[in-house]
């Protein structure tokens, strides 16, 4: 294949040869959302599309808004590496994939322009609205990838895509400071906390006690949901803003 039309209007269009079939006749209804994590975009740009990296993903969202499709959404693009989300562990085979060029928290993470910005809710309106994608399967790389990634990170404005009907998303609850579990917790209260991310979505384990895999949960849902302290402990803030996203979930807490 030497070329495509692109999915998305106005998208250019850079082909990788970094993808494959979906797996068992899979449907892309999950979107994942990435930050680049290189100098410059043109590098991430040309990385993406080289067949050395092994890695790609469906678009790049430039700073200036330039949208580049590489790879079809009908494809499985290689984005989402070793991840889970309610069950399922082949995330490339149900989702699409978007890297946003930003240098990352190891190169001076910055925070995302509005131009980029715009351009990506365009973006994920469209495949929203392609592959009948629900707000809450519209997920970070660090919620699906726990303890390995942390993008797109705390700077991103989930705020600004749910302003604009992208994702699922509640404003965070106020925070006091008051820790009500940590790691090396045990007990009724941890494996509830447990259970509740595990409804949500999240990879964890219910095991009632507040372990290194619970901490890296609650730092990728912090992360995602509560962002102006990234830290693995609960405090009523966490705690509440948790309740209230499962509240907000299609029928509720059931």
């Amino acid at each position: 294949m030497s070329g495509f039309q692109p999915d998305q209007p106005h998208a250019e269009v850079r082909l990788s040869p970094n993808f494959g079939q979906r797996r068992d006749e899979m449907k892309p209804d999950m979107i994942v959302l990435h930050y680049t994590g290189m100098e410059t975009g043109d590098g991430a740009e040309a990385w993406l599309c080289n067949p050395a990296s092994e890695v790609s993903s469906h678009y790049l969202v430039h700073e200036d808004g330039r949208i580049v499709q590489m790879v079809r959404e009908s494809d499985r693009a290689w984005h989402a590496g070793k991840s889970s989300w309610r069950g399922d562990t082949d995330i490339n085979s149900c989702s699409v994939g978007i890297e946003i060029v930003n240098p990352g928290h190891a190169l001076g993470y910055s925070s995302f322009p509005k131009r980029q910005m715009d351009a990506l809710i365009e973006l994920c309106l469209g495949i929203v609205e392609r592959h009948n994608v629900a707000p809450e399967r519209v997920l970070a790389h660090s919620d699906v990838a726990l303890g390995r990634k942390v993008d797109p990170g705390e700077k991103f404005s989930w705020r600004m895509l749910a302003q604009a009907g992208v994702g699922h998303w509640v404003a965070p609850s106020p925070r006091n400071g008051h820790a009500m579990l940590q790691p090396g917790d045990a007990g009724a209260a941890v494996e509830e906390l447990q259970s509740m991310l595990a409804l949500y979505g999240y990879g964890v384990e219910i095991t009632g006690r507040f372990d290194a895999q619970t901490a890296v949960t609650v730092q990728a849902f912090q992360r995602h949901f509560r962002t102006r302290c990234v830290d693995g402990v609960v405090d009523s803030s966490t705690l509440s803003t948790l309740r209230r996203l499962l509240a907000a979930l299609p029928g509720g807490l059931d």
